[in-house]
Order: C-alpha cells, then structure tokens, then sequence
C-alpha cells in the first residue's frame, strides 16, 4: 500500500515524463537524483495503477472507420477502440481506458468537467490515472442519487473523478427521474440544487454517453423505466438518450411525460456547452448514437469497433 506522500512523489513524476514531456534525465536533475531510480519509480506508477497505458489502434481498418466518422458528422476527433476477441464487459473497459486516456491527453484549460452517468463513463473514472489537476471542479449534468448501483449515478462518478484529478465535485442532490413533477418542482427551488444546474449549464466539458432505451439500459436496470414505458416511446419515435433526456431518430428532443419528472441539463444546452465527448460502446447502442450524430451534441467521439462499423453501414 502505497503512503500518501510516495503517491504524491508517483504522480508528480509521471506527469512530468507522460504529460509535460519530460525526460528521465531532465526529473532526474531537477530532482537530484540517478535516471535509474526515475526509471524504477516510473515502473511502479505504472505497476500500482497510477499509470495505465493505452495504445491506440492505428490498423489501416480503424483509420478508416475514424475518417469516415469524423468527415459524415463533422466532429473534432474521433477513437476507434479495437475489441476483437473481447467479451462486453472487456469491451467496456478497452472503450472506458480509451476515454480516460483521451480526456487527460487533451484536458487543456478546463475548470468545470460535466459528467453524465451510466457503465461506460463508470469504466471512463476507473481507468482515469491519479492527477494533479489544479482548480478542476467536476459536475454531475443530471440527477445523482439512488439505491441501486450507486456507482454508475452521475454524483459518484463526478466525486470519484475528481478524487482522481485532486479536484473537487459538486452534488446533486435529487434523483435523475422523480415520482412526481410537484415533487420536481419542489425540488428545483431548493438553492443547492439550482447552483448545481446552472454550473452544469456553463462546464468547459461535457462528458457523457448514449443510452438505448430498449436494449442494455441503464434507465431500465435502476427502475427508472418500466415495460409500459417503452410502448410510448415506440410511438413517439424516441430511440435514444443523453443523461435521461430522449430523442427521435434525427436527434431532436421528444416532448414524453418522463421530461416533466427528470433533473438535469435539457438537450439544448448540451448543443451551447464548448466540448462534449461521448464515450460509447456497444452495437445495440448504433442506432441511438447515430441519431445523437445527427442531432449534433457530440464533438469527440470515442467508441468500439463494431459500434463504428455499424454506423458505417
């Protein structure tokens, strides 16, 4: 088990060799000591989970995938994560290590880092490596309290994550779907709860991911939405969400009752929000992303492979 301050020393070395680009020779000056014992420390970062290293996938097929993606939806940046041979839950976590990798290789200036809920940003926070990220403030985009797998809700993510960056987070404290919309609207005049949804309407950075309401969803699994729930969707031509708020195939808002009970950023100021990076993995979620595409909320994009094939198609 690693003490406080050897974490401290860690971290502070690896950033300088992974992040600002230093050599080993350079930290072992500026530290007075031998380049083999900042090779060493290096190795132990690395061995007890303060490093993870990601490798890209750089075959001709993911390149391609990758061009066509960025080119069809006008997007920033686009990862393409080789999965093959993995079973989902490996998939998951190759897809999460990519998101994590991606977000501190380019973190820039942000202040206040929005995030969603859900597996795949839960997989995002555990590959995230240890950082010292001064003045980094992480805000939950939507309701983040339950009883159920309370790891996946947005306020354990954003407090995890911020853990991680040596930051702070924000809580809010209501679910992402409430029983009522009287209790909604009496939730919404409780001042912490107001902060926090006006700090996530001004984040730096968004991160979140795409739900599909009839296949693997999260919504489902919390108890959120029920059987009878899918049927008005299905007539309403909602297929898919983005941190509990739906859409139709062409990625405009559904108007659905479930929108008068949910707390947490509407879709419209998800589009007004500098950056959003969506972290997606899995083929059943194809169709949602690709309507999320249209609807134009997503600005990097970081996915499996099979996922980017299917949009492809």
């Amino acid at each position: 088990m690693l003490g406080s301050e050897e974490k401290r020393q860690l971290v502070r070395i690896a950033n300088l060799y992974y992040l600002e680009g230093w050599t080993q020779g350079k930290i072992a000056k500026k530290l007075g000591v031998s380049r083999p014992f900042i090779c060493r420390l290096l190795q132990k970062a690395r061995d007890s989970g303060i490093v993870d290293v990601y490798i890209r996938d750089e075959s001709r097929h993911a390149a391609e995938l990758e061009q066509f993606i960025k080119d069809t939806y006008s997007l920033t940046d686009v990862v393409v994560v080789s999965t093959h041979g993995l079973n989902p839950e490996m998939s998951r976590k190759a897809v999460g290590q990519a998101g994590a990798y991606y977000l501190s290789k380019h973190f820039g200036d942000i202040r206040q880092l929005g995030i969603s809920w859900g597996r795949t940003l839960w997989e995002v926070v555990k590959e995230y490596p240890f950082e010292q990220r001064k003045g980094i403030n992480v805000v939950p985009l939507v309701g983040g309290i339950g009883t159920q797998h309370v790891e996946l809700h947005a306020n354990q993510l954003a407090h995890e994550l911020a853990k991680k960056m040596n930051g702070t987070s924000s809580y809010l404290y209501a679910p992402a779907i409430v029983e009522t919309e009287e209790l909604k609207d009496y939730l919404l005049e409780a001042p912490e709860i107001q902060m926090v949804l006006e700090e996530g309407k001004h984040v730096d950075t968004a991160l979140i991911s795409i739900g599909n309401p009839y296949m693997g969803s999260t919504l489902r699994d919390l108890g959120y939405l029920q059987a009878h729930d899918l049927d008005g969707f299905r007539s309403l031509g909602i297929i898919g969400d983005i941190a509990s708020r739906f859409f139709d195939k062409s990625g405009n808002p559904v108007d659905h009752p479930l929108n008068d009970r949910t707390i947490g950023l509407p879709l419209a100021y998800l589009k007004q929000i500098k950056q959003v990076i969506a972290v997606v993995e899995g083929v059943h979620k194809a169709e949602s992303l690709a309507a999320a595409l249209r609807g134009s909320y997503i600005d990097v994009l970081i996915l499996d492979e099979p996922t980017a094939s299917a949009l492809m198609k």
